[in-house]
């Protein structure tokens, strides 16, 4: 595949280190700096490219969205904290004919721990008695509290479960993200954990959606896609 990267910062990097190494080719990194100087800009330098993953921040997202559409270039969207913006997003891409595939976490673990998080809380919903909770964690430089993973686990949880879910954020030091999902009695606790060990699980996962959104049309979430991007890496 011929790739465009839209952010250069750790993420970024790590993306392109495993895109070379799977033997794709990185034509086009853009920076902060190159994302300045407007859609057409970034349009013409992404005319040609099969997909863009974009790991930059959530005030460019739409630009970078626009910047693809009018390049015909499908984007796989791996920033978080622009969710306010996501129904105009969709409308806009499915109105062009546009590709879009976004995620809250594109690690292949935490899209499992989803489904284990799902059922654990029609489980618990159907006793009725424990009361479930949100913790999470990551690096100080992390912009956006609650992080979309934990928001994406509340929605989950949330639909099992009777009134607001408690949701902790904490940012600090070096984490690399960790994610708890508690069920809360009188009797017991029952607590489920996904830890990430390294950001490579994130960047493996956004090049695997790279490799499935090439050539389609439409708006999609990486979870609704999960399934058709294991089956089709087993092939």
């Amino acid at each position: 595949m011929k790739l465009a990267l839209i952010g250069y910062g750790a993420m970024g990097k790590l993306v392109e280190a495993l895109a070379k190494a799977e033997g794709h080719e990185v034509s086009r990194a853009f920076t902060s700096r190159d994302a300045s100087r407007g859609v057409e800009a970034l349009a013409e330098e992404l005319h040609g490219h099969d997909a863009a993953i974009d790991f930059s921040v959530a005030d460019a997202v739409r630009t970078n969205v626009a910047a693809c559409l009018r390049a015909r270039v499908p984007l796989v969207e791996g920033t978080t904290g622009w969710n306010k913006e996501l129904e105009d997003v969709r409308r806009i891409v499915n109105e062009e004919d546009g590709a879009l595939l976004y995620g809250a976490n594109f690690s292949i673990g935490v899209n499992l721990f989803f489904r284990v998080v799902a059922h654990a809380a029609e489980l618990f919903g159907a006793v009725g008695s424990y009361e479930p909770f949100i913790e999470e964690a990551h690096h100080s430089r992390k912009r956006d509290a609650p992080s979309g993973t934990a928001l994406k686990l509340r929605d989950i949880v949330g639909q099992h479960s009777k009134g607001d879910i408690s949701v902790a954020s904490t940012r600090a030091g070096q984490i690399a993200g960790t994610h708890r999902v508690g069920f809360d009695s009188l009797a017991d606790q029952v607590l489920l954990t996904h830890t990430a060990l390294s950001r490579e699980g994130f960047a493996a996962g956004a090049l695997l959606a790279a490799r499935w959104i090439a050539g389609k049309r439409g708006v999609y979430e990486f979870t609704e896609a999960i399934d058709e991007i294991l089956k089709e890496r087993k092939r």
